[in-house]
């Protein structure tokens, strides 16, 4: 098993905007009060951008177009909807806004395969969105493929009974927990784990601050020592920053690299970036409309890649 990947899918948009759908429990998300085909170009800058800073460092992105007809703004985001694994499976994630669930496609799927990757088998966990139930990929999920270890912190987008699911399905232990933020005074749940938290190979950078729970947190920080990781606690306000959504990926003759946005690479303190680059180099991009807009980041833009080559 690895736990980064060379292959990263990305969705360039074409209808990208503020999601209203989303902003109910997203608190990331901000109006920017200007006109939506000026949101999406923007986007649309940020993100070619961004895909040449990860193709000049050696990583194979496969880069698939939104489809304009399905007005889907948050298509960018697609490690929500899909997982791929080593094995050749391919889940499929139960979404909580409606207007988002149009963005699991099988054009997807026939690109990977003119790309060259073996699906086998497709695990379809969608029929959850009829009973109100949620678990939003990647986003809610956060795989220690290694260590065979999941982590999810609980919100209305991840559900517990579901997660545990997943866990059995794929073999994962989980590890759960609720992490929280603090919106106009209360404590209430960040809407994805990987806001607050990024599982490298050898290192986790993670806003332990947010799990209010102390019992929680310590189990999180044990299980995380327990495999070797390096801990890089980072603050609630550098979460904002986007600071906990990064991945790992591998570049040019298998060298690893964590991969950021501006924002969130600018939060950081210079120990915690010395901290981050005795592990590996840092890519940065400005998706600063994408993050304002979207309420996503680096991470949620990239669906790893993990099949197999047929």
């Amino acid at each position: 098993m690895h736990q980064t990947t060379n292959t990263i899918l990305m969705i360039r948009p074409v209808n990208f905007r503020m999601n209203e759908q989303t902003a109910v429990n997203n608190y990331f998300q901000e109006d920017l009060n200007i006109k939506n085909a000026e949101i999406n170009k923007k986007a649309q800058e940020e993100f070619d951008a961004f895909v040449d800073k990860l193709l000049a460092v050696g990583v194979h992105v496969i880069v698939e177009n939104d489809d304009k007809l399905m007005d889907t703004p948050d298509s960018i985001f697609p490690n929500n909807w899909v997982s791929f694994h080593e094995n050749g499976d391919v889940a499929l994630y139960p979404m909580f806004a409606e207007n988002r669930r149009k963005e699991r496609r099988d054009e997807v799927f026939i690109r990977l395969e003119q790309e060259g990757f073996k699906i086998e088998n497709i695990i379809d966990y969608t029929s959850a969105e009829d009973e109100g139930i949620f678990l939003e990929g990647t986003g809610s999920l956060l795989l220690d493929r290694i260590n065979h270890k999941a982590y999810c912190a609980l919100s209305p987008r991840a559900d517990e009974d579901l997660f545990i699911e997943f866990c059995e399905d794929f073999e994962y232990s989980p590890i759960v927990f609720t992490a929280n933020q603090t919106v106009d005074g209360k404590r209430l749940p960040i809407y994805h784990t990987n806001v607050m938290m990024c599982l490298a190979e050898k290192f986790a950078v993670i806003c332990l601050d947010s799990i209010d729970d102390k019992k929680e947190r310590k189990q999180v920080v044990k299980s995380l020592k327990e495999d070797g990781k390096a801990i890089i606690a980072i603050t609630e306000s550098q979460m904002h920053q986007f600071a906990g959504n990064m991945l790992q990926v591998q570049g040019h003759l298998n060298q690893r690299y964590l991969v950021m946005s501006e924002s969130a690479y600018n939060s950081l303190t210079k120990s915690q970036i010395a901290e981050i680059e005795k592990f590996c180099p840092i890519v940065y991009s400005s998706l600063e409309t994408i993050e304002t807009c979207g309420g996503g980041s680096a991470r949620c833009m990239m669906a790893e890649v993990f099949l197999p080559k047929a």
